[in-house]
């Protein structure tokens, strides 16, 4: 899977663990050392980050003789390096969003072309519910590559009259994805004999579908493993809450309209709707990066209703300096690249604050994201934000890495952070301000969303025993 979120090791489970420091050395260098003998001296490259891993994935489950090898795909899917299995047990297709845009297209229709992909000859695809027209082309897809493909039924569909299917996993999206997991371990499972799961049709070819344009697989009554599996799944950067006294870290990598959407709702009802504390006030705070070639405005826009007090923005980079840390490392971008977007979404919350509230009294300058981390009196190192021209409050602020943002939120109220130095504190209203209500609040709400490896970054700092 990917991306990862703390360590690559992530990415190569084994068991649902991640795979040894010792085995993923060990298998790193083998595979390396092979490419680099045998590679083509006329063209001599080596494979490019993820078509390594993907590599190494497949070697590491071949030589460890696992039983089943669920691989999800990069990319799309027609042109993705996992779309190598010519015979895959079952292939899936969770529900579709725009994303990607610069590789896959900007419509959901050529989104939907590529995820066909990953269809196979005879082998039987799944998909969730989809909007008509890209349901439409995963048909077509299906068809032109000869492979069965269903629609899952609705997670409610296999609840008995005694029986709720609760799923560690909370968000409404995460039903429909449940639903799919299911009809992927059934087939894998019929596949290996397993009687009692209701046998699954193959319609002959030109068969008239009454009122949908994919046939619905059958339901079936899931088995106790399946059950307790799909409640005790825990899938860490997904709709995950930490609280720590005062303070509660709201975790989702949501990157795309849908998603983010999925996310609000759950933040909403996770945090919004609880009872508002007797004994102080109630800080909101939104953490928010986002990378690649996302609209972020369009993302932004979803989040406003939330209400945040403070939108706090800042690159991915748990420290400004990450010499010593590889795995969050991202060689195709540098800081000043990151820090200019991130100022770029600071001015695009504050025009979207204003044109939800009127003149609001904020009106950051345009800066340069060229030497910002020089080390300026006027400026400070803790913070980042353009220099108001007089001294009003202001709701966004940008920092210039994970560690800074979160002193600052938190300041000195979790337990896992240490609070921000005097010396680095920024003489800015809205920074000594905010600090004020922070540390007096009764509850602090933090939503950190946008980017999985903004999420990562920050559950690196968190939980400090994931990177152990």
């Amino acid at each position: 899977s990917s991306p990862h979120l703390v360590q690559v090791r992530e990415r190569i489970r084994i068991n649902g663990q991640p795979i040894s420091q010792e085995l993923f050395n060990k298998y790193f260098w083998l595979v390396y050392n092979r490419l680099e003998e045998t590679k083509d001296p006329a063209h001599a490259s080596m494979p490019a980050y993820f078509r390594f891993l993907t590599i190494m994935a497949f070697h590491v489950f071949l030589q460890e003789k696992v039983d089943l090898a669920v691989v999800e795909v990069g990319i799309g899917g027609a042109y993705d390096c996992t779309n190598i299995i010519r015979s895959p047990v079952v292939c899936g297709v969770s529900s579709l969003g725009i994303d990607h845009t610069s590789i896959l297209g900007d419509t959901m229709e050529k989104i939907a072309w590529q995820k066909g992909g990953i269809f196979k000859p005879g082998v039987p695809a799944f998909t969730v519910s989809q909007p008509e027209r890209p349901l439409e082309v995963l048909r077509d897809r299906a068809q032109e590559l000869k492979c069965p493909l269903y629609l899952c039924p609705e997670l409610d569909a296999f609840e008995g009259d005694h029986q709720t299917l609760e799923l560690g996993l909370a968000g409404a999206h995460q039903r429909s994805n449940a639903a799919l997991a299911l009809q992927l371990a059934r087939m894998w499972l019929q596949r290996h004999g397993y009687q009692g799961l209701g046998e699954l049709m193959e319609l002959a070819p030109g068969t008239e579908l009454v009122g949908r344009s994919v046939p619905l697989a059958p339901t079936f009554q899931p088995t106790d493993a399946m059950i307790q599996g799909l409640r005790e799944t825990v899938w860490l950067g997904r709709t995950q809450i930490l609280s720590r006294g005062p303070v509660t870290w709201y975790l989702d990598g949501a990157h795309t309209t849908s998603s983010i959407q999925a996310c609000v709702r759950w933040f909403r009802q996770a945090a919004l709707n609880q009872d508002k504390p007797h004994d102080g006030s109630e800080v909101r705070v939104l953490l928010f990066n986002a990378t690649g070639d996302r609209d972020t405005a369009a993302l932004l826009k979803l989040l406003v209703p939330c209400h945040f007090d403070y939108a706090v923005f800042c690159p991915n980079f748990t420290e400004v300096s990450v010499a010593n840390n590889a795995d969050q490392q991202n060689f195709n971008v540098t800081l000043e690249n990151a820090l200019t977007r991130c100022l770029e979404n600071q001015r695009t919350w504050t025009r979207l604050l204003e044109e939800k509230g009127g003149s609001d009294p904020w009106l950051p300058t345009a800066l340069q994201a060229g030497g910002l981390l020089q080390s300026a009196p006027a400026r400070g190192t803790l913070l980042l934000v353009p220099p108001a021209p007089r001294p009003l409050n202001s709701p966004a602020l940008v920092f210039p890495c994970l560690a800074q943002a979160l002193r600052w939120v938190a300041q000195g109220r979790d337990p896992h952070l240490t609070a921000p130095t005097a010396m680095g504190a920024h003489p800015h209203p809205a920074a000594s301000s905010g600090a004020v209500l922070l540390q007096e609040a009764a509850a602090v709400h933090v939503l950190v969303t946008g980017s999985l490896h903004l999420v990562g970054g920050v559950l690196r700092l968190l939980d400090p025993a994931l990177s152990q």
